[in-house]
């Protein structure tokens, strides 16, 4: 028994604590940044002020998270995230393939509690911040659950809040809304009719029921549906992440005033379940419920900060690659009208870059704090560039930039924008790439350090042997091969039936790393006449490395024969349509936006992923064990890995030096389908792992074995050693892999 006497006040417990990096907001962006400070060394204090992580990808809010690959719906091939986000992606397919939000807010909870150095401190609020002259010293927070005061103090600070607390309480420079078209030259910039801000979104789950449910409507339900332009888009079917576009609140403070906003939307929100279950225009709602409502709204945009670079669409249309680029995006820019739901626009106005672009470090701190991070939303970006770097995929990639760039800062004692100099932001950009962090058009250095390599085999590629199957080409189809500098397409020989004209195009990219096809190469036509094998030889030959499309004109009149093997590096694409992020086949600009028009060629999902049968007169070499030496992480230009030949029981790799290295840290890279999306709610995915991944491998330094994996599920693995091991030669045993043949990137050696 506890007795406490009347006294005239009391006040709540304050607790100080210490640490060299405060993240403050536990999104996958400030997550992806604790994480990665932390495994580089420096203590890290997470503020989170709701009681899970993942922001709008919690089971609070229970969207998908996506970036460059775009739900796979546009022209950015092997383009996932890798590093930490990558990571969680390939972990949260691993444990809940399914796509249950709440076993996503377990993983993510696990990730922070388990990692050494991170003290998480959720359901708590930051409230103010001191500092001295032009840095930060200190922040305050209350947790209103234990009714504690926080008195955190760092060196360096890190606003992962989405809306900018930390920014916004030290009096940084920030913007809201939609800069003017004639600013910054952007002609996406929207007028008044538009609106300047995206607005607040509230999903819904439903499921079937075994008999009748009946629905009450409350009181403050939406009673008109027509008050809705776009209600007749509505149907039984539709919840979760398919219902983006119930959004509202874009003419509003998206801060002040998001208690309003979340209550417009949760009266759209029971008013479309009662159009839905009452208004007897869908009947087979008679046995669904609702089975939850997002409590919290989903936020896309309040304030953007400025830094020494402000990202904007020609950076993004035109794929400006930045001196010091340390991350990249490739999601359309996506702007919504800011009367959401209630508008007569459509619901979103997208446009595509033809590849992916990349994100200055430039953009990623405050240049108004000397010792101010920003990652997430409220990086330094115009309006129209936000509408693309805002998904949360490239603010997680975002997030692990910031975070190694502070250990970066900690250790050589600089400040964000003295490591931006051209001088000093080559480590940064080497360190993210050592670590996975894929960038496009960018390459490690000598990631072995000088090692030789020699392989048990090399896979070439002669012949996709027939399987059986059959694909009628009703739609224009194409396979992805790379071809070197120098090299012809061997004459090739395809198994077809059918009665009609062929034509087959070589087609190729005009920007080196891109894979939209607008250029025409060579064109031939196949006289299709019954069931056989048809050679095809082109006069053409290569100026550069780039990867080459085969493609198939649309004949219904001809099937061509498919095969059963699938290799890491190749793939079949199809002038095709993703409703999810485009409305045509092609991106018509339909007006001046500044913007290109092209076709898309879009992949297919495991597993209906098709691979065409044929034959080449002489064998590409596309999978050499020199891959493993170039220092790039992804199929970029070439397919940049090394792939054991078809026959090789145990495929084997040595990476050899002339003299003893003292290892520290091995980081191997290798294929798990960097073109899959792998949203993390929902949608479910047919695969836990994916083919290629190597699932049970050995390292060995000389002949000790320094690990033994097992279960392996993820693109990078990282081995860090207890002391300096002093070594000739390190030797990677592949012992399983998840059903196809293995691809490894590289061994990046420390």
């Amino acid at each position: 028994m506890k007795i406490f006497s009347q006294t005239d006040n009391r006040t709540f417990p304050a607790k100080p604590l210490q640490a060299d990096l405060l993240v403050a907001g536990g999104g996958l962006a400030g997550l992806c940044a604790a994480l990665a400070a932390a495994r580089a060394g420096l203590t890290v204090i997470l503020i989170q002020d709701r009681p899970v992580l993942g922001g709008n990808a919690s089971s609070e809010v229970r969207l998908w998270a996506n970036g460059a690959t775009s739900h796979m719906g546009n022209n950015n091939r092997w383009a996932r995230e890798g590093g930490i986000m990558g990571e969680i992606l390939e972990e949260n397919l691993w444990r809940n393939k399914e796509g249950n939000p709440v076993m996503f807010d377990l993983l993510l909870l696990d990730m922070a509690k388990s990692q050494p150095g991170l003290t998480l401190l959720l359901n708590t609020a930051v409230y103010a911040v001191e500092q001295e002259q032009q840095r930060l010293t200190a922040v305050r927070a209350f947790n209103a659950i234990n009714e504690t005061f926080y008195d955190v103090r760092a060196t360096q600070f890190c606003d992962a809040t989405g809306d900018g607390v930390l920014g916004y309480l030290a009096g940084a420079e920030f913007r809201e809304g939609a800069e003017e078209a004639d600013e910054l030259g952007e002609k996406m910039a929207p007028g008044d009719s538009f609106g300047h801000k995206l607005g607040h979104s509230i999903y819904f789950y439903t499921k079937q029921t075994a008999g009748p449910v009946q629905f009450v409507a409350p009181s403050f339900a939406l009673k008109d549906i027509t008050a809705i332009p776009r209600y007749k888009r509505l149907t039984s079917t539709l919840n979760g992440c398919d219902l983006w576009w119930l959004e509202w609140g874009g003419r509003l403070d998206t801060v002040h005033e998001s208690e309003e906003i979340k209550w417009e939307l949760w009266k759209i929100v029971w008013g479309v379940w009662d159009h839905i279950k009452n208004s007897g225009e869908f009947p087979e709602a008679d046995n669904m419920t609702i089975e939850w409502v997002g409590a919290i709204p989903g936020k896309r945009e309040s304030r953007r900060f400025i830094g020494d670079h402000l990202l904007c669409q020609q950076d993004i249309i035109e794929q400006r690659d930045h001196y010091d680029a340390v991350g990249y995006g490739g999601w359309s820019i996506d702007l919504h009208p800011a009367d959401g739901v209630y508008s007569t626009h459509d619901g979103c106005r997208q446009f595509h870059s033809k590849g992916t672009y990349t994100i200055p470090f430039r953009s990623l701190y405050s240049r108004s704090l000397e010792n101010l991070f920003l990652t997430g939303r409220l990086i330094s970006a115009s309006h129209v560039a936000f509408g693309s770097a805002r998904v949360m995929c490239t603010c997680g990639l975002l997030g692990e930039v910031v975070g190694q760039a502070a250990a970066l800062c900690h250790m050589q004692r600089l400040t964000p924008r003295e490591l931006a100099d051209k001088s000093q932001i080559n480590a940064l950009q080497q360190q993210l790439q050592a670590s996975g962090c894929y960038i496009p058009r960018q390459g490690l250095h000598d990631p072995a350090r000088g090692a030789t390599v020699t392989v048990s085999s090399e896979l070439t590629l002669s012949e996709l042997p027939a399987s059986g199957q059959w694909h009628t080409l009703r739609e224009r189809m194409a396979l992805l091969v790379p071809i070197k500098a120098g090299e012809s397409l061997p004459a090739l020989t395809l198994t077809l039936r059918g009665h009609a004209a062929l034509t087959l195009e070589l087609l190729g990219s005009q920007r080196a790393g891109n894979f939209t096809p607008e250029l025409c190469y060579a064109t031939r036509e196949i006289k299709v006449d019954g069931e056989g094998e048809y050679p095809c030889v082109f006069d053409w030959q290569s100026e550069r490395d780039q990867y080459l499309f085969i493609a198939f004109s649309a004949q219904s009149g001809v099937d061509i024969a498919l095969t059963d093997l699938h290799l890491p590096g190749l793939m079949t694409v199809f002038n095709s349509l993703n409703a999810r992020v485009a409305k045509h086949t092609r991106q018509v600009a339909g007006g001046d936006y500044g913007v290109d028009e092209f076709d898309f060629w879009l992949p297919r999902r495991r597993p209906d992923q098709i691979m065409p049968a044929l034959r080449f007169a002489t064998p590409l070499h596309c999978f050499a064990a020199q891959n493993l030496l170039n220092g790039h992480l992804r199929p970029e230009q070439q397919s940049n890995a090394w792939v054991p030949a078809a026959e090789d029981a145990s495929p084997t790799v040595r990476w050899r030096w002339e003299q003893p290295l003292a290892l520290t840290c091995l980081t191997l890279v290798q294929d798990n389908d960097f073109d899959n999306a792998m949203e993390t709610v929902q949608m479910g995915h047919h695969h836990a792992v994916t083919p290629h991944c190597i699932t049970h491998y050995r390292l060995w330094a000389d002949e000790i074995l320094l690990a033994e994996v097992k279960d392996n599920h993820h693109s990078v693995c990282t081995h860090r050693l207890d002391r300096p091991h002093e070594t000739l030669e390190v030797r990677l045993e592949i012992l399983a892999t998840a059903g196809a043949l293995p691809a490894v990137y590289s061994l990046n050696v420390r």
